[in-house]
């Protein structure tokens, strides 16, 4: 089964489709969770994303009000190597285009929040990040079937998802979505 996992990433669309649902109907626990939650994803693309809450920091986030905006969901962990290696390009994109209506949301899958908010503030990281001390098992990616981290998914400013798999070419992206109408 984690076969057709690794077959429904790389496979279009309706066929992704079929073999998560397979594994859905065929396991139990985690694999079937994230199945769900990969479903969940693919039938997710183009529409609104619903998550909100109360970030490390104290602010209320709601990706509803963040409409008009165009919005980095940054599924990470500051024990991610690859999120880490990430970070300066993440950076550099938020600085470029804050200003013109581009917000970053977090989602760490840590369970020290100590840790996490010194990192945070180590790495002058000004956007909201929400923690729930879950790890692998956060709220949001046992939701969203988030299997592997850094997962960046981008929402335009209608509020809906467009891409969920964000970081190639994560600058052009945004630019393009805060040039449209």
């Amino acid at each position: 089964n984690s076969a057709l996992m690794r077959l429904a990433d790389s496979a279009e669309s309706a066929k992704a489709k079929a073999y998560l649902k397979q594994v859905i109907a065929n396991t139990e626990g985690r694999l079937a969770e994230a199945a769900k939650g990969k479903l969940k994803n693919m039938e997710a693309l183009g529409q609104p994303v619903k998550m909100s809450f109360d970030a490390v920091d104290g602010r209320k986030i709601d990706l509803a009000k963040l409409k008009g905006k165009v919005v980095l969901i940054d599924f990470w962990a500051t024990w991610c190597g690859p999120c880490i290696a990430e970070l300066p390009n993440v950076k550099k994109t938020y600085t470029k285009f804050h200003k013109r209506g581009f917000e970053i949301v977090g989602i760490s899958l840590d369970s020290n929040k100590d840790k996490l908010t010194n990192f945070v503030e180590d790495n002058e990281m000004p956007w909201a990040q929400h923690f729930d001390g879950k790890g692998w098992k956060n709220k949001y990616a046992v939701e969203f079937g988030i299997q592997g981290i850094p997962a960046m998914w981008l929402i335009d400013k209608k509020g809906d998802l467009v891409d969920m798999k964000a970081r190639a070419g994560l600058e052009a992206k945004v630019e393009k979505l805060l040039d449209e109408k």
